[in-house]
């Protein structure tokens, strides 16, 4: 009989894959996947440089550039109990200053910087393809169809650090039901909004990291209808701030961070294996399914543990063992029992 994904609080404790922390994760993640784009002969990159990434790493923890912050509103929404977890919160401050955000530039700190004039209004997410109902969603309507409710997920970077997030908004299975998703579907296509007057990242090649954009993303059925991927409209009880996705974005906290694709305006349900940007960069890197997984490790680092952003310093972050799918494994495992997570990683 096929087990029931029902949820318990504090799941992060009563994960079944817990791995002693046997090697170690060099420093150099932390200069994210520039090396990629050295790779590809894209090494003039000037967020490469050691000055640029010290520099980075200075306005992060030391003294912040002088900003006009995106302005954020509160939003209303419940707090299903089986959503909170016993693990500290990262600060707001480090989450919204220490993101991946290509758009906006490859340094840890180019997305803060560079995305406060960014617009959201007006904004369009379409849901279409092999649905019964193809859905268009206008900004008022991000967080005005659909009930609010906040889950506080874990986010894994594929560059092996960590976060805990309270993210805001709703279920992506509770959408796809709406939309009808036919029966000869397989996977949901995502992409992020291509505005390369907004997203100099999208303008300048070597800014945005060599990427070819917009920004695509995909899940399988299987993975889009549980019950964990979360469209989130927020975070901290407020709408979402450019650098963390505005206005909404997909949080899939089994998978690495790069697959929770940022400022979504188009989910569509398709017949095959959509690509995704990742994917298409770097295959030997950077495979579809993107689950976190301590025992398969990237080709140029370690999984096997991470570093857990807290309150102190980027190097004085804690480091702790990583979980297999995250912790998520007694939700998710099932979806991948006749797969081989090496090859299909």
């Amino acid at each position: 009989m096929a087990r029931k994904n029902r949820f318990t609080p504090g799941i992060l404790q009563r994960a079944p894959w817990h791995m002693a922390e046997n090697q170690v994760t060099p420093e150099s993640v932390f200069n994210d996947r520039r090396n990629i784009i050295k790779a590809l002969g894209l090494g003039a990159l000037g967020a490469s440089l050691p000055g640029q990434v010290q520099a980075g790493i200075f306005d992060l923890f030391g003294e912040q550039k002088a900003k006009n912050p995106f302005a954020t509103q509160s939003l209303n929404y419940s707090t299903p109990r089986q959503f909170v977890l016993p693990d500290a919160k990262t600060p707001e401050d480090k989450v919204t200053r220490h993101n991946n955000f290509y758009e906006f530039g490859t340094s840890k700190s180019d997305p803060f910087d560079n995305a406060q004039g960014f617009s959201v209004d007006p904004w369009t997410l379409v849901i279409e393809g092999l649905v019964d109902n193809p859905i268009t969603l206008d900004l008022q309507a991000l967080t005005k169809r659909f009930a609010l409710e906040e889950r506080t997920y874990r986010l894994r970077c594929v560059e092996a650090w960590s976060m805990v997030i309270p993210w805001v908004g709703f279920s992506l299975a509770t959408l796809l039901k709406q939309a009808g998703v036919k029966q000869n579907a397989t996977h949901v296509a995502f992409e992020t909004l291509f505005d390369p007057e907004q997203m100099p990242g999208q303008k300048n090649r070597l800014m945005g990291g060599g990427i070819h954009y917009p920004y695509v993303e995909g899940l399988t059925i299987a993975e889009a209808m549980n019950e964990l991927p979360f469209l989130a409209v927020g975070l901290y009880g407020k709408t979402l701030p450019p650098q963390n996705g505005a206005p909404i974005r997909l949080v899939v906290p089994w998978k690495y961070g790069f697959k929770s694709i940022k400022s979504v305006v188009r989910i569509r349900v398709v017949d095959k294996q959509p690509p995704t940007s990742w994917n298409q960069l770097a295959p030997n890197e950077y495979g579809f399914y993107a689950n976190v997984n301590p025992e398969v490790d990237h080709p140029r680092w370690s999984q096997a543990s991470e570093r857990s952003i807290g309150e102190g310093g980027l190097f004085s972050a804690k480091r702790i063992p990583t979980q297999m799918f995250n912790g998520y494994g007694e939700f998710v495992a099932d979806l991948y029992k006749n797969i081989d997570l090496r090859t299909f990683y």
